[in-house]
């Protein structure tokens, strides 16, 4: 593969971004459009704006605390935030799980369901995109603070469109950033 550090065409973009949303099935939301997704993000309140707060943290001299954690079930992943939230977190994270950092989002629903059937974490993490902007929309309204995706996915593309349409503020890894320690 050679890389080259080119803009896209607008064309060239949407014809890709068109593959990258078909490779799950979440990947059809209509949330997922792009005016739908930026005015949605547009009213997230400052309080669960990630570089809103950091911003303030910064300029006041705060220390802010953000755990890690994250697991696969929704209910249970919306436990865990709150209870993260009402233990002192300032942000909290859904660390995401091996399988969707390697966009292997079949494995992804068995851990899913598995995890159901077993009543305990069968993935070591949340799979964001198996549960689609609609439950990622969830996770957020479920918490009063910012939330941050924390991955180290070398191809994040469908995992951000995802995220950032549920209103998710942040998104920390990839695959230059991350690449070595995760993938």
């Amino acid at each position: 593969m050679e890389l080259k550090n080119k803009k896209l065409s607008e064309t060239e973009f949407l014809m890709e971004r068109k593959q990258v949303l078909a490779q799950w099935k979440t990947g059809s939301d209509p949330d997922l459009d792009f005016e739908r997704a930026i005015a949605f993000l547009k009213q997230i309140p400052d309080e669960k704006n990630f570089a809103i707060k950091m911003a303030k943290a910064k300029a006041t001299g705060q220390t802010m605390i953000q755990p890690r954690a994250g697991v696969p079930v929704l209910s249970e992943h919306i436990k865990l935030l709150q209870y993260l939230e009402a233990s002192g977190a300032d942000f909290v994270p859904s660390t995401i799980d091996s399988y969707t950092r390697q966009n292997r989002y079949v494995e992804a629903e068995r851990g899913i369901q598995e995890s159901s059937v077993q009543n305990r974490a069968m993935l070591n993490g949340f799979p964001a995109v198996n549960h689609g902007v609609e439950g990622c929309r969830k996770v957020m309204e479920s918490v009063g603070v910012p939330i941050q995706a924390r991955h180290g996915t070398p191809d994040a593309r469908l995992l951000a469109e995802i995220i950032h349409a549920a209103g998710w503020t942040s998104n920390e890894g990839g695959g230059i950033s991350y690449n070595i320690p995760y993938a």
